[in-house]
């Protein structure tokens, strides 16, 4: 039964007979967050002009549909959302505009099995795949194959821009991985304004600790800052973290919980969870998003930057 349901969450949306879309002269798709608008570019090349909904500094845990957005969704020939409950908030409108269009969720492209499922979450699975760069290529081959399948004539195009950019995140994810091992293992603690990084922790070693839970909606209390504040004195962790799309307020009122404890802890800078950067930017592209975060997690924590 679980299985189905997450089938039922992560896959298409609506009927089975959707229309062809190989006579577009070219394909108007929809894209939610940063992350998955890019994937979608990249994949799609100049046969897609893609819309993305969710810009820099958006939280998609609490984003609601504007009457644009919905619009936009109904004039779309293919709709790309990453699921697992990240946009719940537009779970009806995808379900309704699905029954006519194409609407997919990319997190159906990777296995239940890598999936996390915190106990906290209340059995659902986190839905923040893109900070794996490894688990990530599995939304892109999701982008590719629901393209291809929707737009046959133009098959082999996905296909080419697809192997690309893959090649692309294979070179980011071993970049990754050399950049973080020269954090020492004592210090690979990464505490967070929410729980976001699990998938990043468990790829790449480090322990990750979110003072709230997966989803933003949920609020941190006192005597989570408390808890909290305790762990980073006891254990000395140099460096915690706000994030672009939360706001510091919490972070920083762990940051002088900390310091009323005698221990001195540092913001060691922003991350990106939830939303890139700005458009045009590096930061505003999925590899340099990751290679920005990369670079603050480790410059903070005492490995070399680079």
């Amino acid at each position: 039964m679980a299985a189905a349901a997450l089938v039922a969450g992560c896959g298409p949306v609506g009927h089975s007979s959707l229309p062809d879309l190989s006579a577009r002269e070219s394909l108007r798709v929809v894209t939610t967050v940063g992350m998955l608008t890019d994937a979608v570019e990249h994949v799609g090349g100049d046969r897609v002009e893609v819309t993305g909904l969710m810009g820099p500094g958006v939280d998609p845990h609490l984003y609601k549909a504007s009457e644009g957005d919905v619009r936009r969704l109904e004039q779309a020939d293919a709709i790309f959302y990453v699921g697992l409950h990240l946009e719940a908030k537009m779970a009806d409108v995808f379900e309704r505009i699905g029954e006519r269009r194409l609407a997919r969720s990319c997190g159906a492209g990777i296995p239940i099995a890598k999936l996390r499922r915190p106990p906290e979450f209340k059995g659902q699975y986190d839905p923040h795949v893109w900070f794996d760069v490894a688990l990530w290529k599995g939304c892109v081959e999701e982008v590719r194959d629901q393209l291809s399948a929707a737009d046959a004539a133009h098959a082999e195009t996905y296909a080419r821009n697809a192997e690309r950019y893959l090649a692309e995140l294979d070179a980011l994810d071993a970049d990754v991985r050399a950049a973080t091992a020269t954090v020492p293992k004592s210090q690979r603690v990464l505490v967070t304004a929410h729980d976001a990084f699990g998938y990043f922790g468990r790829a790449y070693g480090f322990e990750v600790v979110g003072l709230q839970g997966i989803s933003t909606a949920a609020e941190a209390g006192a005597g989570d800052v408390d808890a909290l504040a305790h762990l980073i004195a006891d254990r000395r962790i140099p460096a915690i973290f706000v994030e672009s799309a939360v706001a510091p307020r919490t972070i920083e009122a762990v940051e002088a919980a900390v310091r009323d404890l005698g221990f001195d802890v540092v913001i060691g800078g922003s991350l990106y969870a939830d939303a890139m950067g700005s458009e045009g930017t590096p930061d505003g592209t999925y590899v340099g998003m990751v290679r920005a975060n990369v670079r603050t997690i480790v410059g903070a924590l005492g490995g070399d930057a680079g």
